[in-house]
């Protein structure tokens, strides 16, 4: 069976730890398991002090057979800033804003650019999402209509750079599908409304709970993970999109990228987010799963 781990973001002793205490061993530089697999639900770079091990640890473990991993936000910016077209300019007209989040990772790699550029080759081959027999693995949100947009879409063994392209233009069904998966859904504020967090800044979206409908919420029960209080009256209805929520008989999806610093990993018997803000003094967390149907608090290892 699977044991799922959450967002590492560069915290490769956390990661050996984790792994060692879970009952995987280094055999010929690979962490395996003698009866179980890995899967990393992506967010493997940035911020931590030792990305080049972290990547080392997780990629070795996929190419023998130990792990599966699928790409987080993280890794996707990471392609979208390193990857250049034919007049070599970047895919993204983001990319000066990219580069600020990738520097720890690109520091790291600066004496040895060409290691770098064979990682993201490698990142390239990456998933969006996994679906096993019982289980779904995902960076940031499971939408049934997305995951068939992209399987339609995603045929091809290796991202594209045209395909790429496509989903940075940002205006298609394909690329609203791309950036909800790893990112989320963001509920847009309308123009006329602002939200100021505790610092003063001022926010137009805020980070919602993808698996419930937004319809007769209010703002603060339909908020996920954000780092500001939201109002509690209810989210006038000509501004709600209509979405269907996770049925509660669907197949346990884990997720990872919302920072759920001291807060319960298990948020419903069939969703389990496992970043547990490694990033910012959190936990590394991991969920050993073995079959069961609904989530269990007793598998979770941190």
């Amino acid at each position: 069976m699977y044991d799922i781990i959450g967002d590492v973001h560069g915290q490769a002793v956390l990661l050996k730890d984790l792994l060692k205490r879970m009952g995987y061993a280094a055999l010929d530089g690979v962490y395996r398991h003698p009866e179980r697999k890995a899967i990393f639900v992506g967010d493997f770079i940035n911020r931590g002090p030792k990305i080049k091990e972290t990547l080392q640890v997780v990629r070795s473990m996929v190419e023998n057979d130990s792990a599966l991993a699928i790409l987080g936000n993280h890794e996707v910016n990471a392609l979208f800033y390193s990857l250049l077209d034919k007049q070599g300019k970047h895919l993204s007209k983001k990319w000066s804003r990219l580069r600020m989040d990738l520097n720890p990772t690109l520091s790291e790699f600066e004496s040895n650019k060409p290691l770098w550029k064979d990682y993201v080759g490698w990142l390239r081959t990456l998933p969006m999402y996994i679906e096993l027999d019982g289980i779904r693995v995902v960076h940031a949100c499971w939408q049934d209509d997305n995951i068939e947009l992209l399987k339609a879409n995603m045929t091809e063994p290796k991202l594209r750079k045209k395909f790429l392209q496509i989903i940075g233009k940002n205006n298609s069904p394909i690329a609203k599908a791309f950036w909800e998966t790893c990112k989320g859904i963001d509920f847009q504020l309308p123009k006329d409304l602002l939200i100021f967090d505790n610092e003063g800044c001022a926010h137009r979206s805020f980070r919602s709970r993808w698996w419930e409908s937004p319809e007769s919420k209010t703002f603060g029960e339909l908020s996920f993970e954000s780092r500001f209080s939201l109002p509690a009256y209810q989210i006038p209805p000509e501004i709600v999109a209509k979405r269907a929520p996770y049925g509660d008989n669907e197949p346990i999806v884990f997720f990872g990228h919302y920072c759920m610093k001291g807060s319960e990993n298990i948020i419903k018997p069939n969703l389990c987010c496992l970043d547990s803000c490694v990033s910012r003094k959190g936990k590394l967390t991991a969920y050993r799963w073995s079959g069961e149907k609904q989530l269990m608090s007793e598998n979770l290892f941190s």
